[in-house]
């Protein structure tokens, strides 16, 4: 259960801000000043923007932990939102949100308010592979121009990668844990809602609503998309995630977090009935996606979970493998489609025999999806033999018959990074786990935290296997899913530092 939230405060004001009439009517004076001139100078939406960007920032120096809730909200419901104007690059929510964390957390060390950083049992390997990750940027730059887009979305890369770091030493005790990853939850479940709620809607009607989105720096026209890019075909999800794939990663990554809360002795939604329902919704939004590694991902997630210690999900695994073989096999398929159009309508027959097409088309290749990807296996891994040790950066390919880009993220690493950076990950993600073993009897014996500890290690998992299939939690594109599966997975290592720290 989740305790009443106590607050945080990471910057006194009081001690930070001189308290006299003079010191206080300089500040209003300043704020006043450029408040008036981004209104002058800019138009009434750059004003707004600027009063709401200092609220939030006077929000996330008075308690960081509401800064670290604004970066879950962002990548979950606005990921590729900015500020509606321009300071020589244009924002993102995400740098704002990222920035001001970061911002709290050194002043906290400059002020001497905190003497010590946290790095967790994992703190040296990560720290190797951001090493590796910053060579490789320089490595690499002779091969593609440096733009400014460039340098700042590397940068958000690094934060993100130190953003593990930064939550193991925030989440000192369990009561702030256990808060974070309720409000990831949350949102990941809000965000599971609107993706099916969009989908609802007439394509028209939702196109519009998420067209007011280009006033905060979305993409614009026809955004709704299809299986195949085809009109005629299903409709798929994509929530205000611009893309259904990276939708489904971020629904698999939430799914497999929320799984264990649904035979939890101690569900921290405090009733199960609230879980199976958050569940429920995940679920069914990544069906709509259409994305087949998001489900394998949500699979592997889940099944990890069952084998290592929730035996009760297995029946449920079992039951939703079995109909969709059964909408596989000829002699069944048209006996399984009658009675789902009549207890669920036509639309969900449909649904559910073309998702299960799809898969059953991917693990045999017979899909022009599949085809194409494995056409981007064969050129990644000739760039990779050409450039085996250190790859060829993040700015591009310096061989004109070979392109940056594959849909997979450990082929992604080894294209940007060589396999240097490939040992850098596994090294990182190897520690993580192996530190997880090392506590593994702590959380068998604690009944009320082992599903929130498992649940993210899941998550992990879920995201490691959709890496197989996808680029995005490793792309300069999609920071916002490496932002939050980074972050999972620093909630997960900040899980097993407290064990040892009880211990």
């Amino acid at each position: 259960m989740i305790n009443k939230f106590s607050r945080t405060n990471l910057i006194d004001l009081y001690y930070q801000i001189p308290s006299s009439p003079w010191a206080i009517g300089l500040i209003l004076a300043v704020v006043g000043t450029i408040s008036g001139l981004m209104l002058a100078f800019g138009g009434p939406l750059v004003g707004v923007g600027v009063l709401v960007a200092l609220i939030a920032g006077l929000v996330v120096l008075s308690n960081m932990e509401i800064g670290i809730w604004g970066v879950v909200g962002v990548v979950c419901l606005l990921p590729f939102a900015t500020l509606p104007f321009k300071i020589v690059i244009t924002p993102t929510f995400l740098d704002l949100a990222l920035g001001g964390v970061f911002a709290v957390w050194v002043l906290r060390l400059v002020t001497g308010r905190q003497t010590r950083v946290i790095g967790g049992p994992v703190a040296f390997p990560l720290l190797i592979f951001i090493l590796v990750t910053l060579f490789a940027f320089v490595f690499g730059m002779p091969n593609g121009p440096l733009t400014s887009q460039l340098l700042r979305k590397f940068l958000e890369l690094i934060l993100s990668l130190l953003f593990v770091i930064l939550l193991i030493d925030f989440c000192r005790d369990w009561v702030t844990l256990e808060r974070l990853v309720y409000v990831v939850m949350l949102a990941g479940t809000a965000a599971a809602v609107i993706g099916i709620g969009f989908w609802l809607l007439p394509d028209d009607t939702a196109n519009d609503i998420l067209n007011m989105l280009t006033r905060i720096g979305y993409p614009g026209g026809y955004v709704i998309r299809y299986v195949e890019d085809n009109p005629e075909a299903l409709e798929r999800a994509i929530g205000t995630s611009v893309d259904p794939n990276v939708y489904g990663g971020l629904l698999v990554l939430m799914g497999t977090l929320v799984a264990p809360q649904l035979v939890a002795e101690k569900p921290l939604f405090g009733k199960r009935w609230i879980a199976w329902a958050a569940f429920l919704c995940i679920f069914m939004a990544l069906i709509l996606t259409n994305s087949r590694g998001a489900f394998l991902g949500l699979v592997a997630g889940v099944g990890f979970l069952s084998f290592i210690r929730y035996r009760q999900l297995i029946p449920w695994g079992v039951a939703a493998l079995f109909v969709m073989l059964l909408f596989i096999i000829p002699f069944t398929q048209d006996a399984i489609t009658s009675v789902v159009r009549v207890v669920a309508g036509q639309g969900t027959a449909d649904i559910a025999t073309q998702y299960t097409e799809r898969l059953s088309d991917a693990f045999e290749g017979e899909d022009l999806a599949t085809q194409m990807r494995v056409g981007e296996y064969r050129d990644a891994w000739r760039l990779i033999q050409r450039y085996p040790l250190f790859g060829v950066g993040f700015a591009g390919s310096p061989d004109i018959d070979l392109y940056l880009g594959v849909a997979s993220v450990y082929l992604t690493i080894a294209q940007q990074m060589g396999l240097l950076g490939i040992f850098a990950f596994v090294f990182l993600i190897g520690s993580v786990f192996f530190q997880a073993y090392r506590k593994r009897d702590y959380f068998l014996n604690r009944p009320d935290r082992d599903p929130i500890w498992l649940g993210l290690h899941g998550a992990v998992v879920g995201g490691l296997v959709v890496g197989l299939f996808d680029h995005y939690l490793f792309n300069l594109v999609f920071l916002h899913a490496v932002t939050i599966f980074w972050m999972l997975l620093g909630l997960a290592v900040a899980a097993t530092r407290l064990a040892e720290a009880d211990a």
